[in-house]
C-alpha cells in the first residue's frame, strides 16, 4: 500500500452521531501506535484450511438451493496506480434475501434459510479479478432510530499478508432508495467517494436466465480509494 493521504471526506469518520454506535466505540483520546510484531506479519490470515471449491458459490454450500434473485459479484482489487493486488484473500458476509443474518444475535422476524449461510471467501488472481455468486440480500431493520431500515448490502473484508492489513467496506445496489436515509453510507461526506460503495450492474456478466451480474472494484488507496471502515 501507499503512504500517500486519502483525499478529506473520502472515508467515514471514526465518529458520526447519527450512527449512533460510533458514540460508544469511537475513541476518545489521541490513538497509539502500536510497533509490529512478528506474529503481525506470519500469522495466518484465516485459519489453516485452502480456500475450498464452494467457497465463492454461496448458492452450492448446502444440500439444496437458498432462495432468492441469484447474482454474481465480480471486480478488481487495484491499488492506487491501477496495478492489480493478486493473492489477497477476500472475504464477504451478507443476510439472505428476508434481510435476516444467520446469526445467533440476529433476531429480525424474518425467516432464515437453511440452505443459505451467507460467509464466503476467495483469493484474487494475477489481473487482481475476484467473483462470488450468491443471493442478493434483503433490507432489514436496524433500530438505530426511529423506521431505520438498511439498505441491501454486503460486507467486504479484504486481507493482505497479515491481520494488521485488513479493511473492511460495503457494497450496495444501485437504485436503492434507502440509501439516502442510511446513517452508515451517509457518513461519507463526499458524494463522489459514497457512489464508490455502489455497485454496478453488468450486463456483460449476467448471465442469461440464471443470475444477474454486479461489477465492484475495490481500490486500495488514492484520490479514488474505496470507502473503508475505521481506517485511521
Amino acid at each position: 500500500m501507499s503512504d500517500r493521504p486519502d483525499p478529506s471526506g473520502s472515508q467515514p469518520p471514526l465518529l458520526y452521531p447519527p450512527y449512533r454506535a460510533t458514540t460508544k466505540r469511537a475513541p476518545i483520546e489521541p490513538l497509539i501506535r502500536l510497533p509490529p510484531a512478528l506474529s503481525d506479519l506470519e500469522a495466518p490470515v484465516y485459519g489453516w484450511w485452502s480456500v475450498g471449491e464452494t467457497d465463492n458459490d454461496l448458492t452450492r454450500q448446502h444440500p439444496e438451493e437458498p432462495q432468492g434473485q441469484r447474482i454474481i459479484v465480480a471486480g478488481r482489487v487495484t491499488d492506487e496506480d491501477g496495478r492489480p493486488v493478486s493473492g489477497a484473500l477476500l472475504e464477504l458476509w451478507q443476510a439472505n434475501a428476508a434481510g435476516r443474518y444467520h446469526h445467533v444475535k440476529d433476531d429480525h422476524p424474518a425467516p432464515l434459510d437453511p440452505n443459505f449461510t451467507g460467509a464466503g471467501r476467495t483469493v484474487t488472481d494475477a489481473s487482481g479479478a475476484y467473483q462470488f455468486t450468491t443471493i442478493k440480500p434483503g433490507a432489514y431493520p436496524w433500530r438505530n432510530h426511529y423506521n431505520a431500515w438498511r439498505p441491501a448490502h454486503i460486507h467486504f473484508s479484504l486481507f493482505g499478508s497479515s491481520f494488521r492489513t485488513r479493511l473492511v467496506t460495503q457494497m450496495y445496489f444501485p437504485d436503492d432508495p434507502l440509501l439516502a436515509h442510511d446513517p452508515i453510507f451517509q457518513s461519507i461526506p463526499d458524494e463522489r467517494a459514497r457512489r464508490r460503495l455502489i455497485s454496478r450492474f453488468d450486463p456483460e456478466l449476467t448471465r442469461p436466465e440464471w443470475a444477474l451480474g454486479f461489477s465492484f472494484d475495490i481500490i486500495l488507496r488514492g484520490c479514488d480509494a474505496t470507502p473503508f471502515e475505521g481506517r485511521v
